[in-house]
């Protein structure tokens, strides 16, 4: 199962190149302020989106895999924000719903149409808590 639509690029300055005009300038933002909010993880292409920082998992399969600790990627009809990462046993991207804007929040993962519909201090907050607590709840 792959929730991530496919693209060619093979790498992080691939994948910015290949970001459709109309969220270019959103996505661009948004790489540099993940980077500045937590600098320590480091940015890379992984799983068809750029991935920051990294913890292993096990998977569905039982798999032990590296896997990002926040991610981002530009889908069909909005932006997505993975934040992989628990405190007190609850995803904190769930934790900080109500207080991010008027962006959909699902377990770990954050989407909007709009940069400007998400609260930016709010997400910094959510970025710093994710790179000092990575994680995934047991399926």
């Amino acid at each position: 199962m792959n929730m991530f639509k496919k693209t060619k690029a093979k790498s992080v300055k691939e994948y910015l190149a290949n970001v459709p005009d109309d969220r270019k300038a959103a996505v661009l933002f948004l790489h540099a302020f993940i980077q500045k909010a937590a600098p320590k993880l480091k940015s890379y292409f992984a799983y068809n989106m750029l991935g920051y920082g990294s913890f292993l998992y096990k998977n569905y399969r039982n798999e032990m895999i590296t896997w990002p600790i926040i991610a981002m990627a530009s889908q069909k009809n909005y932006i997505s924000v993975y934040v992989c990462a628990l405190t007190d046993g609850k995803y904190i991207a769930e934790k900080y719903q109500k207080e991010l804007g008027k962006v959909s929040v699902g377990r770990s993962c954050i989407r909007f149409r709009k940069l400007a519909d998400v609260k930016l201090p709010v997400l910094k907050k959510v970025i710093r808590l994710a790179a000092q607590n990575p994680g995934l709840a047991s399926a």
